[in-house]
């Protein structure tokens, strides 16, 4: 361990030479208020920028015990730093040379409040993980001004926003106890035979498609109608009062532009808590319930599809169905029987992005196409059984048929988005207007088979580098073991695992990417140290999950500041979507 001050002189020194040179900066210094560790320096300006941390002794840091005692005031308290630590690095940000130089950043928050290993805190310390671009012009090193960035920028950035004495109190308290209180609420659901809650005053809709803030202007607050509204004593922040989602099956029903699809969108993401004033804090979601959409051309691996589809032309089985080019009704199907599989309690689908054949079948086309000659049982004829055989609730946005007034126990309207109950009157049309359609389900929705992973790799060999080679380079979104396979993030949509490029668009509920790093990571781990061959994916996938109570540091070798928790669902999306899985 060396001083800061030895740190600035050393910086001096490398001025003017080639960058390789910074690697002699590794270590530990001493500053006045904290530690800093140089963990990895990159080898080239324009390469995934160099890994730092600081460890600040928790008698300097200040943060009173009651902000982190328990595990989701923990993690709201280093969500907050986080943005904080984000916030003020940006405004001190100043380009200093080439490529990355003179970048301090750290891992980028969404409106989600997340687990992430970039701010960690106890009772001893508090310890911050991020990246610096230290300063080059071209491939020559600017000493004098990495000796600022480290030794000046760096120190002011901690007394700014990782200090409670310098922070707003106020606002930190604000922040723990909204987490705290979305935690809670989500709590209450099951015993109040809800899957979700969306309280009066909610902002539902974000400013675009493409920003997730919320509208500000020309908004309508939510307002639950009379007979869904339900009401809580928060622990922290008292009563709150809007529309509870009874289990069953629900209807989202409207015309277009109402607010459905909005409405539906921040159920989905009601598994996840959110910061103050996004307009959705308060809105919570049974946490196992799984956004599902039809998904043309992905890869499906031995799933038993057969409660929805059977009697193929041919004779193939749906029993263990596989594809590499799967349909929009066949890649639904599977969805649902995945997320089933790894204990889905609530299904989320809107009728804007699933398979119409899949859906419905009215009673003329019944009429026209004898059963027999067509495999795809309707959802429509599926959806009760499915909540009656195993306590798997569904929530609907439908807009085009009425045939599901037959099957639902709730149906919500939304009008100009300000919803109404009109159970009872879909209820009167469904007995007036009868379809005399013929149910096509059966008696039962049908087996939810497990599956066994093969014991083999799950990634090309020929792939294999090492940690931290410059080709993982940008964003710092790739991420190798020294026996795994190449992991490479591009937002949260795709994820490059050895030589497969994996599609994840339509998995809607991942939010940042640095869930998506860790699942790179667990996938690796799960291949490295669990993939046995003897236990189903449900089974390595929980084992994992107990794995990672301890952290998400269980995946990687060495500190890293850039990943998130992810839920089993997520993971088991990815893993199903590789087309190198093999299963029995």
């Amino acid at each position: 361990m060396t001083t800061a001050q030895a740190l600035y002189q050393d910086l001096l020194r490398l001025d003017q030479r080639s960058y390789k040179a910074y690697k002699a900066i590794e270590g530990r210094y001493r500053f006045r208020d904290f530690w800093l560790m140089v963990d990895h320096v990159q080898g080239d300006p324009f390469a995934a920028p160099s890994r730092m941390r600081i460890q600040i002794p928790q008698a300097t840091a200040g943060f009173p015990q009651a902000l982190y005692q328990t595990r989701s005031r923990e993690i709201a308290l280093r969500d907050y730093l986080n943005r904080q630590f984000g916030h003020v690095a940006a405004q001190m940000a100043a380009k200093r040379g080439s490529g990355n130089s003179g970048l301090i950043a750290i891992a980028r928050p969404t409106q989600q409040v997340l687990e992430r290993t970039a701010v960690w805190i106890d009772d001893q310390q508090l310890e911050v993980r991020f990246t610096v671009g230290l300063p080059a012009r071209g491939r020559t090193i600017l000493g004098r001004q990495a000796a600022e960035l480290l030794c000046d920028d760096l120190p002011a950035i901690v007394d700014q926003a990782l200090l409670y004495k310098a922070l707003d109190a106020k606002a930190i308290q604000q922040h723990v106890e909204t987490v705290e209180d979305a935690d809670w609420l989500r709590q209450q659901l099951a015993g109040q035979g809800l899957v979700a809650f969306i309280p009066d005053g909610a902002i539902l809709p974000r400013s675009s498609g493409v920003d997730e803030l919320p509208l500000r202007e020309s908004v309508v607050p939510f307002m639950s109608p009379a007979s869904l509204r339900v009401e809580f004593e928060r622990p922290n922040q008292g009563k709150i009062s809007g529309m509870g989602i009874p289990s069953g099956v629900t209807l989202i029903v409207g015309g277009g532009y109402h607010g459905k699809s909005t409405l539906l969108e921040a159920i989905s993401l009601g598994v996840y808590n959110h910061i103050p004033d996004d307009g959705r804090e308060q809105i919570v979601t049974e946490a196992a319930a799984v956004k599902i959409r039809a998904e043309d051309g992905r890869s499906i691996i031995g799933v038993d599809i057969s409660p929805f589809i059977n009697h193929l032309p041919q004779g193939r089985s749906t029993s263990h169905f596989s594809s590499q080019n799967a349909s929009g009704s066949t890649s639904q199907a599977a969805n649902i029987m995945e997320a089933l599989e790894i204990g889905a309690k609530v299904l989320l689908i809107d009728e804007d992005t699933s398979a119409t054949n899949f859906m419905i079948r009215d009673r003329r086309m019944q009429a026209l196409i004898a059963k027999e000659q067509e495999p795809i049982t309707p959802f429509v004829d599926k959806i009760r059984q499915l909540y009656q055989d195993y306590g798997v609730s569904t929530i609907l946005v439908m807009g085009g048929s009425g045939d599901y007034f037959d099957v639902a126990d709730t149906v919500i309207a939304m009008t100009e988005f300000v919803p109404s109950d009109v159970t009872e009157q879909a209820k009167v049309i469904a007995q007036t207007y009868r379809t005399e359609r013929l149910a096509e389900g059966g008696t039962a929705f049908g087996a939810l088979t497990a599956r066994i992973p093969l014991a083999k790799r799950l990634d090309s060999p020929r792939q294999r580098r090492r940690w931290g080679s410059r080709e993982d380079g940008e964003d710092g979104g790739a991420l190798e073991s020294r026996r795994g396979p190449r992991l490479k993030v591009r937002d949260v949509d795709e994820l490059v695992f050895g030589s497969e490029v994996v599609d994840l668009t339509a998995v809607e509920q991942l939010v940042e990417v640095g869930q998506l790093r860790s699942i790179g990571a667990a996938i690796t781990y799960l291949q490295t140290y669990e993939l046995d061959g003897q236990r189903s994916l449900a089974e390595l996938i929980e084992a994992l999950m107990a794995t990672l109570a301890a952290g998400l540091d269980q995946l990687t070798p060495y500190p890293q500041g850039d990943l998130a928790m992810f839920r089993p669902l997520e993971l088991a999306a990815v893993i199903n979507r590789l087309r190198s899985l093999e299963v029995q």
